[in-house]
């Protein structure tokens, strides 16, 4: 970067100062964390000279900075994790409620409030780009574009079927229901970046934005709507003001959901290989959420649970993100686990 001409050619320059920002992220800590120990020894060689009354003042200013230390050690170690070529992109979260209409709406709703709560927490930003709602209650599918760093390496852990287990507010008996919806997460892939699609592969159509008026909303055909003619895939977009805008967010979305594709035909041509299938669908619940009769969230894959349904409706997901990454990503069930209520 120091060198004569480097900004001769601007694009490679941003280049290769994003690449040194990126490994700066990642050294910078390491060399903090490689210093705090250091600064450790010194403290406790310190203590150790003086006498016994003192070093119990030492001892619990030791204890209260070693608690905040484990906590930085513990952000680097999940960092370190995070070693997939997308890692660090941004996250399309999508959630799609199951068979069992009302019942799935809400609880693909209640999903998606979990998940603005848990971004928020993180300090990430979302914004919903395309939604259809329940026939009754709820959503029956839901698109977010989830901004911030290493987004996809973390929302990556939801990806798969989400069973909830509760006695249903629409049921006048007070049966107890259970209800599925699906969450996939890919990550936003730039248009110039990994894949590029012939004009003749996609076509596009145009049509007025759902929600609150306002402007052009509601008023033309500003949302966008497009379909990958070998694949079959559409996605659509309303979030935006203008159809300009729309049609760049949508295009973003379709390549994304393209790339993802061509990483799992991959996966699935590698698991066939190696002979095991860990393939997500239906009845292959990643995690348990019960409401009654007890209450309990537990992810199947890692084991990892918790009583406080509450709190992990509330965003607190990381304990169950965290330990799906520390297992190593697994995709199948853990052996030998069992789900309760289960059949």
């Amino acid at each position: 970067m120091a060198g004569a001409g480097f900004w001769d050619n601007r694009e490679q320059a941003q280049k290769l100062i994003d690449e040194a920002n990126s490994l700066r992220k990642k050294v910078d800590p390491l060399l903090e964390a490689e210093k705090g120990l250091v600064d450790f020894r010194e403290m406790i060689e310190l203590a150790e000279s003086e006498p016994e009354a003192e070093q119990l003042k030492y001892e619990k200013e030791l204890d209260r900075d070693l608690a905040q230390f484990s906590k930085r050690l513990e952000t680097l170690e999940l960092k370190v994790f995070l070693n997939g070529p997308h890692d660090k992109n941004n996250c399309i979260l999508s959630i799609n409620a199951g068979a069992g209409g009302t019942e799935s709406c809400d609880w693909a709703n209640m999903l998606l409030r979990m998940y603005q709560r848990w971004i928020e927490s993180r300090g990430w930003t979302f914004e919903i780009n395309d939604a259809l709602a329940g026939e009754t209650a709820g959503i029956k599918s839901v698109t977010l574009l989830v901004t911030g760093e290493n987004a996809y390496g973390f929302c990556k852990a939801e990806r798969g079927v989400h069973r909830l287990v509760r006695i249903s507010p629409f049921d006048s008996n007070k049966r107890r229901h259970t209800s599925f919806a699906s969450v996939d997460a890919i990550a936003e892939i730039e248009e110039a970046e990994e894949i590029a699609i012939p004009p003749d592969e996609f076509s596009v159509d145009t049509f007025r934005s759902g929600g609150k008026g306002g402007q052009n909303v509601n008023k033309v055909e500003t949302a966008v709507r497009i379909t990958h003619i070998p694949t079959g895939l559409v996605v659509a977009s309303q979030s935006q003001r203008s159809q300009h805008q729309n049609r760049a967010t949508a295009m973003k979305l379709l390549l994304s959901r393209i790339f993802a594709q061509r990483v799992d035909a991959q996966k699935q041509e590698m698991e066939r290989f190696y002979g095991e299938k860990g393939s997500v669908s239906w009845g292959n619940q990643i995690r348990s959420y019960v409401f009654q009769p007890y209450r309990m969230v537990k992810d199947l894959r890692t084991g990892v649970e918790t009583s406080d349904v509450q709190g992990v409706m509330d965003g607190d997901l990381d304990p169950f993100v965290n330990g799906w990454l520390r297992a190593g990503c697994p995709l199948k069930r853990m052996t030998g686990l069992r789900d309760e209520d289960e059949g």
